[in-house]
């Protein structure tokens, strides 16, 4: 892209707001959207936000929606915004000192507005909200978990052997092992979401709240088995070792042979920051039953 094309006046993409604005410095060093200008922050009166200039002719509504259609463009759109977020965290990468960054509320992806003014008074109508927000992210942060069947445990099984479908001693036989088979099936899938829901239990015991995603098909998650728990934790900074230590005891190989977890973090808390929606409300940790 030329750089005419570059500095091509259009739309403001806003990323992220903070109380403590990210330095030019480390603003300089981080690409936003690399159709757009460098990233820059609006003082909105006590509250910052990150953003960048970027063209319409690429961000205008129908092209930004066909652009997000391919996931290729999707992906880079998607990367983009979290290295502005990061930025405005003050972190290094999603891991490297992520529990010292600034509290952020990260925006959606491609939050855009026409011009300076109106992103400062989209902060202001939602001020209330914003910094309720970075009240409750202050010091904390989000650990993601999946819990999966594990392999064999649940739909591995193999069906029931062929055999006659008519009347007599060898159909009645034949109806009776696929009764088994699917009663076999049932009980292992009971047993395993009942161990997903005692892996939930325990972490909501050692993070101020919790929420649950959609759970990711099997073409997502490259996995044979379903997905029982896709979740994520806000975990106090003070508390996170006694979360990893949980975390660690619920995920070890072997320790519940009916299920396997993943998980990663922490990061910034998305999952707990979305301004137009109402906040997943703290769990009272320390009152949760074993």
């Amino acid at each position: 892209m030329s750089a005419a094309e570059r500095a091509e006046p259009g739309l403001v993409c806003a990323f992220a707001v903070t109380r403590t604005p990210p330095g030019p410095s480390a603003l300089a060093s981080v690409p936003g959207h690399e159709e757009g200008g460098p990233l820059r922050v609006l003082d909105a009166g006590g509250l910052y936000v990150v953003v960048q200039d970027v063209p319409e002719t690429l961000f205008g509504e129908q092209a930004l929606a066909e652009r997000l259609n391919r996931p290729a463009d999707l992906e880079r759109c998607a990367r983009a915004h979290h290295r502005a977020v990061e930025a405005a965290a003050g972190t290094g990468g999603p891991r490297a000192g992520a529990a010292a960054g600034a509290a952020v509320v990260p925006l959606p992806m491609a939050t855009l507005y026409r011009g300076d003014r109106s992103a400062l008074r989209a902060v202001d109508e939602r001020r209330p909200v914003l910094e309720a927000l970075l009240d409750r992210l202050r010091d904390r942060t989000e650990w993601a978990v999946k819990v999966h069947a594990a392999e064999g445990s649940v739909d591995a099984a193999p069906g029931p052997p062929a055999g006659p479908e008519g009347s007599g001693s060898g159909g009645r036989a034949y109806l009776s092992r696929a009764s088994a088979r699917r009663r076999d099936r049932q009980e292992a899938h009971g047993k395993a979401r009942t161990e997903a829901e005692a892996i939930d239990a325990e972490l909501r015991r050692h993070a101020v709240a919790a929420t649950r995603h959609r759970p990711q098909s099997e073409r997502l998650t490259g996995r044979r088995t379903p997905q029982l728990l896709n979740a994520a934790y806000l975990v106090e900074n003070a508390d996170r070792d006694a979360f990893t230590r949980a975390l660690a005891a619920l995920t070890a190989e072997g320790g519940r042979p009916s299920v396997r977890a993943d998980a990663s973090g922490p990061w910034i808390p998305y999952s707990f920051a979305r301004w137009d929606e109402e906040p997943v409300p703290e769990t009272g940790r320390r009152e949760v039953p074993a």
